[in-house]
C-alpha cells in the first residue's frame, strides 16, 4: 500500500495515523486464534498492518503463562522481532499500562530501561494524585529529554481538564504529546457509539492540535471513522474490538486496519506512513 508521507494534504488535514492495538493486556487466543502474543507473533502481525496501512504499533508483552508483563527484555526481544520484519516502517510504541499488576515506579522504570521510540502513558496511573506529581514531573522531563514520543491515555472528558491542568504547570514538560481518547470505557458491557467522542472534544476545545482515540465493539470503526472526520487520529485492533461492524469476529488486526484505511479514503483524508507519524509526534 502506498501512504502519503508528507505531514498536510492540500486541503491542509494532516495525514491520519492509523495505529493497531494487536492484542492488549487480558486477551488470548481463547478469544481470538489470530491474536499475536509472543516477539514472532507480534512481528508478523507489525508486517501485515504496516502493509495494511497503519504507521504505529501499540505492543503488549506477556510472561510465560500469558499474564500481562512489564519487563525491559520481553520488551527489547518484541521491539527486535518487529524491527527485523519492517525496519523503520512502523513506529514502535510500548505500553505502561499497570493492569493491576503493577504501581507507578514500576511503570516508569521500565521506560526507562527500555527508552522505546514511542510509550501510552495513562494519566491516571502515571499522576493519581498531588502526591505523584514530582515523581511524575521528573519522569516526564527525562522522557522529553531522551526524545520518546509519548501519548497520554485520558478515560474521561474530566481528566482532559487534569491534563490540560498538569500541561500548564508543567508537571507533564514542554513540548508536544499525543493523547488517546478511550470511549465507552465505563459504558456497560462496554461498548462504545461516535457521540462518545463529543464530551471530550467539548473539553479539549482547540487546545488539543494532535489526539486520538480508541473504541470498544462493533462500532469501533464507526467511531475511527467520525474521529478521522473530524481530524483526529486513530486506534483499531483486537486489544479493544474483535469485532466486524456487522458484529461478527473480525479476521484479523491487518483486516480492523484495512476497514479504517479505506474509510479514510472515502473521507479523502491521505495516511500517514512511519515517517510522517514521527513528524507529527516530534
Amino acid at each position: 500500500m502506498t501512504h502519503d508521507a508528507t505531514t498536510h494534504d492540500t486541503a491542509g488535514w494532516p495525514p491520519l495515523i492509523l495505529a493497531n492495538a494487536p492484542n492488549g493486556a487480558t486477551r488470548t487466543k481463547a478469544d481470538h486464534p489470530a491474536l499475536p502474543m509472543s516477539a514472532a507473533e507480534l512481528a508478523r502481525t507489525a508486517a501485515e498492518i504496516a502493509e495494511a496501512g497503519a504507521a504505529l504499533i501499540h505492543v503488549h508483552v506477556r510472561d510465560g503463562e500469558g499474564r500481562h508483563l512489564l519487563d525491559a527484555d520481553a520488551y527489547r526481544a518484541a521491539t527486535q522481532a518487529i524491527r527485523a520484519e519492517v525496519g523503520d516502517r512502523l513506529v514502535v510504541q510500548i505500553t505502561s499500562e499497570a493492569a493491576g499488576r503493577y504501581a507507578a515506579p514500576e511503570q516508569m522504570a521500565v521506560v526507562r530501561a527500555v527508552r522505546p521510540e514511542a510509550v501510552s502513558l495513562a494519566l491516571r496511573e502515571i499522576v493519581p494524585d498531588a502526591a505523584s506529581e514530582a515523581a511524575a514531573a521528573e519522569f516526564f522531563a527525562w522522557a522529553r529529554r531522551e526524545r520518546i514520543f509519548l501519548q497520554v491515555i485520558l478515560y474521561a472528558p474530566a481528566e482532559v481538564t487534569r491534563y490540560a491542568e498538569l500541561k500548564r504547570r508543567g508537571v507533564l514538560g514542554e513540548g508536544q504529546d499525543f493523547p488517546l481518547f478511550v470511549l465507552g470505557r465505563y459504558t456497560p458491557g462496554q461498548v462504545s457509539r461516535p457521540a462518545d467522542l463529543l464530551p471530550f472534544l467539548a473539553v479539549a476545545g482547540e487546545e488539543l492540535p494532535l489526539w486520538s482515540i480508541c473504541a470498544f465493539g462493533p462500532r469501533e470503526n464507526a467511531c475511527a471513522l467520525v474521529a478521522a472526520g473530524l481530524g483526529g487520529h486513530v486506534r483499531v485492533g483486537f486489544e479493544n474490538s474483535l469485532l466486524t461492524p456487522d458484529g461478527h469476529l473480525a479476521e484479523s488486526n491487518a483486516a480492523q486496519i484495512r476497514r479504517a484505511a479505506e474509510g479514510a479514503r472515502l473521507l479523502g483524508r491521505p495516511l500517514a506512513d512511519a515517517e510522517a507519524a514521527r513528524a507529527l509526534m516530534a
